[in-house]
């Protein structure tokens, strides 16, 4: 049961047993006591018998003589006792004492029977005892003891018989208080153990149980529970010193939840992804951008890293992965990441490395997380360098493209005119054509240094833009006119297609959108077979809620790879690597970019949209304001 496993119920086991023990002793003392008492009451007997022979013989020396009679039973009253005279012919002879009131008068025939009295008048000495039973039917309640012996005369003849009977009360009174006593000890001894169990209980189990509703309040994370003071004995120093721990439990508390918050918000304002790992390598805590990530990566499914990389990305210190086949835990670590969680966490030391995940290039630094002497996992910083990538490339490529496009006709300018100064031209008309030569590539010199310079003045914000209105719709005819000749040169038909009504763009600059309009084509002429068709389409639009102009230059040339598309309005930027140019005017790589620099300055939007096999086209959208 309960109460027996609780404090309470211990304590009043406790006392009730100790109370038991008392009482077993007091029991065991009442034993003797009352064993000493009755030897005494046994030896009332011959005491009692004693007094009924000196009473007989005085009563033989004053028979008849009341007045001795009253005084002997006034004498033993004091004992309790009464004396009666019965003679042979069974006349009784008895006189009131005075005070006798506590011995019922009794007649001798209540305690002996005629044939115990004859034997008493032949000389012998009698003795009955009557218990509380049996004088219950005289309305006695109590018991007596009764001698009779022989009255003689003086001269010793035997004329009676000297009853003398005493009360037997004290004795039994004795017994029932003594009875009484040890119940009514017992009774107290038992009420008072309970009442002094439940006083504990009101006085050292209710505090406790405080206490423990308390500290299970703590646990649910109600840090501010106190408990009440109630005394200040050893319960209330615990009561002190658990309101004091729960002080500075909260104190401990309220500091870590600012060191969390400060953390989580230094986690939430990093542009880096971070991601915290344990040592089974399952993903504990991330900031927004590391859960994005694990999000992302979660939905790849991942094949083995390959040794080749795409040609826009440095081979140093990247893994490629692709998305071939296999299968992902999105709550455990990102595949990328595992070989470099599983040396960090063999060699013990801080790992940077460089991964290629799909189109993305990203720099990881991952550092072990110590627990005392043991590595209890590690925190991975990632941070998406594609863009420094992309831009390292092409600076790459722009070196090499200008070293290209500069070398080319400096070498051919430097062949050319050794072989003028050295006269290997026999003839005027070959002197001519070299000199032909050397004007041509001077030419596409000036037209390199020339764009390299308005691009450069574009993306430094030096460009001077002469604001007007111009009219589309002419601006379109003359650029058909300009290329119908190199059209039917090359054998490409030039179409425009154009509404009713005339384009009016309210602010631009004619000049820089014909150059568009000129490196658009131009392209287009460059990459389209004989045979194909190049139109040249202008309409209404919509850009940003506003009114604009949609400008399209679609070819049926060879068109453009989907990984190469986000690329070709950055500088030198060559879809073909390996084309070779048909024209004597090749392309320098900066068209595009200019193309593009040129409509952003306009607030304009321009966007390709290319098969490979069938053809490009570039769509330009202008807004008629520009503000």
């Amino acid at each position: 049961m309960f109460i027996f496993r609780s404090v309470v119920g211990k304590l009043w086991l406790t006392i009730i047993g100790l109370v038991a023990v008392v009482l077993l002793i007091l029991g065991l003392f009442l034993v003797n006591y009352l064993g000493d008492y009755f030897s005494q009451a046994n030896d009332q007997k011959a005491s009692l018998e004693r007094l009924a022979t000196r009473f007989s013989v005085e009563a033989g020396r004053h028979l008849n003589d009341v007045q001795f009679y009253s005084l002997s039973n006034e004498v033993l009253s004091n004992l309790a006792a009464r004396m009666l005279i019965v003679t042979t012919d069974m006349k009784e002879t008895a006189a009131p004492a005075a005070g006798a009131d506590n011995v019922l008068p009794f007649h001798a025939l209540d305690f002996f029977t005629l044939g115990e009295l004859k034997q008493v008048f032949a000389g012998q000495t009698m003795m009955n005892q009557i218990t509380s039973d049996q004088a219950n039917r005289f309305r006695s309640g109590t018991g007596y003891l009764a001698v009779a012996v022989p009255l003689r005369t003086e001269a010793g003849t035997i004329v009676g018989a000297t009853v003398v009977y005493q009360s037997l009360q004290s004795l039994e009174a004795t017994q029932s208080y003594v009875l009484r006593l040890f119940i009514y000890v017992s009774i107290m001894g038992f009420l008072m153990t309970t009442f002094f169990a439940f006083f504990l209980f009101s006085r050292i189990t209710r505090p406790l149980q405080q206490l423990n509703k308390a500290a299970d309040l703590i646990t649910q994370g109600e840090y501010g529970t106190r408990v009440p003071i109630l005394s200040s004995d050893e319960i209330g120093e615990l009561a002190k010193t658990f309101n004091h721990m729960g002080e500075e439990l909260q104190d401990s508390i309220k500091a870590l939840s600012q060191e969390k918050e400060h953390l989580s918000s230094v986690l939430r304002s990093m542009t880096d992804a971070v991601i915290t790992l344990d040592a089974e390598g399952t993903v504990i805590l991330t900031n927004p951008q590391g859960e994005r990530i694990i999000q992302e990566w979660g939905q790849i499914h991942w094949a083995e890293p390959s040794d080749s990389l795409p040609d826009e990305y440095s081979r140093e210190s990247i893994k490629p992965y692709s998305g071939r086949g296999g299968s992902y835990d999105a709550q455990q670590i990102p595949e990328p990441l595992k070989p470099l969680f599983e040396s960090v966490v063999v060699e013990s030391m801080e790992t940077t490395s460089k991964v290629h995940v799909l189109s993305g290039v990203w720099s990881v630094a991952m550092t072990p997380l110590y627990s005392r002497d043991q590595i209890r996992g590690a925190v991975a910083v990632l941070r998406d360098v594609t863009e420094e990538f992309r831009l390292d490339k092409l600076r790459k490529d722009f070196v090499a493209n200008v070293s290209h496009e500069l070398r080319t006709p400096l070498s051919m300018l430097q062949g050319y005119s050794e072989a003028l100064l050295d006269d290997i031209a026999a003839t005027p008309e070959e002197r001519k054509e070299l000199a032909q030569v050397i004007y041509d590539e001077s030419l596409r010199m000036g037209r390199l240094v020339r764009d390299l310079l308005d691009l450069a003045r574009m993306e430094a914000g030096h460009l001077e833009l002469n604001f007007r209105e111009v009219e589309l719709t002419s601006l379109i005819k003359r650029m058909h006119r300009k290329f119908t000749v190199l059209a039917k040169e090359s054998g490409i038909t030039l179409a425009v297609v154009l509404p009713d009504h005339p384009l009016i763009l309210h602010s631009a600059d004619e000049d820089r959108l014909e150059q568009v309009l000129t490196n658009l084509l131009d392209n287009a002429f460059r990459h389209t077979p004989a045979g194909a068709r190049i139109v040249v389409k202008a309409e209404p639009a919509v850009l940003r809620e506003q009114p604009a102009l949609r400008l399209e230059v679609t070819d049926e040339g060879q068109g453009i790879p989907a990984g190469d598309l986000p690329f070709i309005f950055e500088r030198f930027y060559k879809a073909d690597k390996a084309r070779t140019r048909g024209l004597s005017t090749g392309g320098t790589g900066l068209g595009l970019a200019i193309v593009k620099n040129i409509v952003d300055s306009h607030h304009g939007t321009v966007n390709a949209q290319s098969t490979v096999g069938q053809g490009t086209t570039f769509t330009i959208l202008l807004p008629c304001d520009t503000k």
